[in-house]
Order: C-alpha cells, then sequence, then structure tokens
C-alpha cells in the first residue's frame, strides 16, 4: 500500500527525501556537501514533477536528481568553499588588564618567559610580538598589551 501510494506520487516523495536529506545533514553535522546538493536535487526534481515537466517515472526522477545536484554543486562550490575559507577575524585579546604595568622579576626574551603573581595567580610573562625588543631585563618596567589564558604579552614602557 505504502509503495504504491509512492509510485503514484513520486513528485511528493522526492520533495519529501530531499527535505529528509536536508534535516539529516543539519541535524547531524555532516558538512560533506553530498547530503546538502542531493536533497536539493531531489526537491528541484520533485517541483519539477510537480509542475509537470518531467514525467513521474523512477528513471526519470533518478537521472534528474543527480543531474540537478551536479549542477547545483557545480554553481554553488565555489561561493560555499569561499565563505568556509573566510578570514577568521583576529582574536579579540582586550581586557581589562591590558594596560596593566608592573616591574620584571626576571630577564625574559622570546624563548624563555618568565612569570609574575598577579591577583593570586602566576601569569606567564611572554614579550609581545611588537615590542620591538628580543629581550628585557629584570627590574624594567613593562605594560601588558595582551592577554591570553594564564599568559600576559609585554613590552617595556
Amino acid at each position: 500500500m505504502i509503495a504504491e501510494y509512492i509510485y503514484t506520487h513520486q513528485a511528493e516523495f522526492w520533495i519529501m527525501l530531499g527535505f529528509l536529506m536536508l534535516v539529516i545533514e543539519v541535524s547531524t553535522g555532516l558538512v560533506t556537501g553530498i547530503l546538502l546538493f542531493g536533497g536539493i536535487g531531489a526537491i528541484i526534481t520533485g517541483l519539477l514533477m510537480l509542475a509537470g515537466l518531467l514525467n513521474e517515472t523512477w528513471q526519470i526522477g533518478i537521472a534528474s536528481s543527480a543531474i540537478c545536484a551536479a549542477i547545483i554543486t557545480f554553481l554553488l562550490w565555489k561561493p560555499l568553499k569561499k565563505m568556509q575559507n573566510a578570514d577568521v577575524p583576529e582574536k579579540d585579546n582586550s581586557s581589562d588588564l591590558v594596560g596593566y604595568e608592573f616591574v620584571l622579576q626576571q630577564d625574559i626574551n622570546l624563548l624563555t618567559p618568565g612569570s609574575v603573581q598577579y591577583s593570586g595567580i602566576n601569569w606567564k610573562v611572554e614579550i609581545h610580538k611588537d615590542a620591538g625588543v628580543e629581550e628585557i631585563s629584570a627590574a624594567t618596567r613593562v605594560t601588558v598589551c595582551s592577554v591570553d589564558v594564564g599568559k600576559f604579552r609585554v613590552k617595556p614602557v
């Protein structure tokens, strides 16, 4: 009975199959595109059958769905890839601690970070990339330029 209904209502079958594929793509997080493009192709095939532009046969449905999916893939691949590879915004290291000044207790350089106790936390102290120096001596007053988890990046005042 169900098979007979599907056979006589193929346009609706292809539309439902397309939406099912899209739901699976979205709900499972599979971002391969196979279900996305296949689902869109199946929906287009169902709509073309509903409009009477395609005969409701399995051969035409499968062929049309595959051709539509291939065309949609060809048209959307580059724009979607470009969106996926869009520049990631630079990390915002703004914090109330940026601008905090203190005196280094030990020498630090690009390879050897130091540490400082602040607010009950032992912070790692590194030279900031824009500091323009490779080494900062102990007893030098520094300012915090950026903050990361447990890490101050500093430059001399």
